[in-house]
């Protein structure tokens, strides 16, 4: 409970900062914003606390006294004054800085709203986001809720798409719980914590307050799905003002899928009951088939669901999204500096996303320098922007993007993504078939869209295309497929132009016998396979941890100290490191290898220690192992010598299959 209720004065913080910041909009776009803000509060101050405080209950207490109170005073002291006074500020300046010199007859905006009190829902008609948001919102808890530690006798159960991830994000979060900073990685000993952690720094703040992990993790969970639905709706609404162009591109967004489909009806066709392994089969859904190299997923099934980071990354860009096409169709200038400070939040939240939206303001910028009259006006908007973010974001990059992706050896050129074969040297599938067959019709209604927009829409196009090819070209990470986070936020941008141009055709298209035929038969080739897929999600069920398991790490958690140090296995669902949050010597190379880490001495040390530890005393001292904890699957992995640790060490944890030893030397 306490931990919900410090998501919630979180989310109350962000709601009254929002009454400020976002005065002059409509209440749901205000509502929107404002729980992401509380979301952003919630994520960024009890990790600032922590490099005093450790990340305990006092942090997270220190953090929301902090939020409240910047809120109360924003409404106290600033209310309806603080865009003024930057652009008062940039007033002074224009009288000594040619750079910002506004026009003469360009009036100072506040943040009191215009005339007249705008609707809730602005002049978007109120049915748009319900029929929309709200069932794909409960579909959406129920995933959250079956994929993410699901009870059953005692053993956590999860769905296909969080069987291999959720392990790490688990382990994130538990392992920071009254940790010190800079946060290092419990999979393995002193390592910073590089890997975007700010998404899961917010379950670990609640359980710091006392909430349960499943819980911690399914609530905001939920509560960011549904922000990136709203979010969206209200973006492309910003975008497109049609009802049929917002309807269309959320359902291209969220049902997403290319011509996977076709591959499941020739095998179905040949063996009718292959039909069925797209309900049972792992990953035999149409939407991700590596064998057919069909790779763009699911944006639901296979992002937003099991990949917390980017969840975490779109609730943060769809709303500086909304800032920058506000500020590109209205010219409304306060929404600069508030960008620029929403942008410099979020390298840690979602580096990816940050590297998107950096590109795509890089192309409005462009765009606009050439297409607008006021061309010092835009650079000094933009340079003020970019400065914020800079600010903000630079640190961040430097102590924890740059060593793990650089000095981790990631960065590469690398053409078409996962359509280059290295070893071959040549496409594994030709150019244009490859991004046909894997997102669809939708790629061939990219640059007709683009081009039918109006300036706004073309420089926003242009952004879009900028991080298309930069995705196309670098390799950030070792595994070559994370390139999609880049990707997916291109298509992000560009569907609401599509929705837009192909509300037009249907206009154009009135009168004319079987256009409803025409219109069906595109819906059900676009997001046949993405349906299909949100289908097998449904009822997709995996053992992730046994009952045995759960209960062991149960307590570990209330029988060892938080800075234990455990020789396990490295095994991704390890429950020492993702249950109990403790220190091990060395996880998965699934996680390790594709954030950049060198684990090769821990892993040995580990195979060492385990299958012969009366000759690796030395070695126990290096790594200060505590205990050992040996299940069924060190058993199965290692030539494990028990019967060392049992005539050696003390068991302080003696179950069916799992036992824990006390190392003393």
């Amino acid at each position: 409970m306490g931990g919900l209720l410090l998501l919630a004065a979180f989310l109350a913080a962000g709601l009254l900062l929002a009454d400020v910041l976002f005065r002059k909009i409509s209440g749901a776009a205000r509502l929107w914003l404002g729980l992401t803000t509380g979301m952003l509060l919630m994520m960024w101050l009890p990790s600032l606390y922590a490099y005093a405080l450790r990340f305990s209950l006092a942090a997270q207490f220190a953090a929301l006294g902090t939020a409240l109170a910047g809120a109360i005073g924003a409404q106290i002291a600033l209310k309806g004054c603080l865009v003024d006074c930057w652009l008062r500020v940039a007033d002074r300046l224009g009288e000594r800085i040619p750079l910002f010199r506004r026009a003469a007859d360009q009036p100072c905006r506040s943040l009191q709203p215009r005339a007249g009190t705008e609707k809730f829902w602005g002049d978007m008609p109120w049915w748009l986001p319900a029929a929309l948001v709200l069932p794909l919102l409960a579909l959406s808890i129920y995933l959250q809720y079956t994929h993410i530690l699901r009870e059953v006798d005692g053993a956590l159960h999860v769905g296909q798409s969080t069987y291999g991830d959720l392990s790490l994000h688990l382990g994130i979060a538990t392992g920071l719980v009254d940790a010190k900073y800079p946060a290092t990685y419990t999979l393995i000993q002193d390592t910073l914590l590089g890997y975007p952690f700010l998404t899961d720094a917010l379950s670990a703040s609640m359980l710091v307050a006392g909430c349960d992990l499943a819980l911690s993790m399914t609530i905001p969970g939920s509560l960011m799905m549904g922000l990136v639905y709203l979010g969206f709706v209200l973006l492309a609404w910003e975008m497109t003002r049609r009802p049929l162009a917002v309807v269309l591109s959320f359902l291209l967004l969220f049902f997403n899928g290319g011509f996977g489909f076709c591959y499941v009806l020739d095998t179905a066709w040949k063996d009718p009951s292959a039909l069925k392994n797209v309900f049972t089969g792992f990953y035999g859904a149409p939407a991700n088939m590596v064998e057919h190299n069909i790779r763009w997923v699911n944006v639901v099934c296979d992002m937003l669901i099991p990949q917390r980071t980017f969840l975490g990354g779109w609730t943060m860009l769809i709303p500086a999204l909304y800032m920058l096409v506000r500020y590109l169709r209205r010219k409304e200038r306060e929404w600069i500096p508030i960008l620029g400070v929403w942008a410099g939040a979020m390298p840690m939240i979602h580096t990816h996303s940050f590297l998107a939206l950096a590109l795509i303001s890089g192309g409005t910028l462009f765009y606009s320098l050439f297409s607008e009259r006021d061309k010092v006006g835009v650079l000094r908007d933009f340079g003020i922007y970019a400065l914020i973010a800079a600010v903000l974001a630079i640190p961040q990059l430097l102590t924890w993007s740059v060593p793990q992706t650089v000095d981790g050896g990631s960065l590469a050129l690398r053409f078409n993504w996962v359509n280059f074969d290295p070893s071959t040297g040549r496409l594994i599938d030709g150019y244009f078939w490859f991004w046909i067959k894997n997102v669809g019709l939708v790629y061939l209604l990219m640059v007709p869209a683009a081009l039918s927009q109006k300036k706004t829409g073309r420089a926003l196009a242009l952004g879009a295309l900028l991080v298309y090819c930069i995705a196309e070209l670098i390799q950030f990470q070792p595994n070559e497929y994370d390139n999609n986070k880049l990707f997916y936020a291109a298509f992000l941008l560009m569907l609401p132009m599509v929705g837009s141009y192909l509300a037009c055709i249907w206009d154009k298209l009135r009168g004319l016998r079987g256009r409803t035929v025409l219109a069906g038969a595109f819906l059900t080739v676009s997001l046949l396979s993405g349906t299909l897929s949100l289908a097998r999600e449904t009822v997709s069920d995996y053992t992730l941890f046994s009952a045995e398991e759960a209960g062991c790490a149960e307590f570990l958690q209330e029988n060892t100290a938080r800075d234990a140090v455990f020789l396990t296995g490295d095994q991704h669902n390890n429950a020492v490191n993702a249950l109990a949050g403790r220190q091990i010597v060395c996880g998965t190379g699934s996680y390790l290898y594709y954030h950049g880490i060198d684990y090769t001495d821990a892993y040995y040390a580990a195979r060492n220690m385990l299958e012969n530890p009366a000759e690796n005393a030395a070695l126990f001292e290096e790594y200060g192992v505590d205990y050992v904890y040996i299940s069924n699957t060190e058993r199965s992995n290692y030539q494990v010598d028990e019967q060392y640790f049992a005539e050696n060490c003390e068991i302080v944890y003696n179950g069916f299959a799992i036992r824990v030893y006390k190392w003393e030397g």
